[in-house]
């Protein structure tokens, strides 16, 4: 099982940037999949989450309106993508699956299967 986030860089406030999971070794429509971040020194915040099945989203209130998920299940891929991006989203994203029949929306603990973080550089 592998989760592989990509996407990441440095960025100009207001900028945007597109970040991919691109997921192996499970079945991605029978899972939801969350996008995480890790400040330093912070902890850990769910930023978006989509369903498995009927495509349902949710978001932090800080990135709603500016972050939105999707997913292709036929490229076995998640997106975030990420607009009017502020310093304050600076972090490592990470993205993990929680498998269907978690709660909506999936608690930390649901989450099974985790990814590598990208990194994320908000800075004029």
């Amino acid at each position: 099982v592998q989760l592989q986030a990509s996407g990441g860089g440095l960025v100009k406030p207001g900028g945007s940037l597109k970040l991919s999971c691109l997921t192996s070794g499970f079945t991605l429509d029978r899972y939801a999949i969350g996008w995480f971040r890790q400040a330093p020194g912070k902890e850990r915040e769910g930023v978006s989450c989509i369903s498995a099945g009927e495509r349902g989203t949710d978001y932090v209130e800080s990135v709603k309106g500016r972050f939105t998920i999707s997913r292709d299940n036929a490229k076995n891929a998640v997106y975030l993508q990420m607009n009017s991006l502020k310093p304050e989203d600076t972090a490592a994203y990470y993205c993990a699956a929680a498998p269907l029949g978690s709660r909506w929306p999936p608690g930390l603990n649901q989450y099974k299967y985790w990814g590598q973080g990208t990194l994320v550089t908000v800075s004029s």
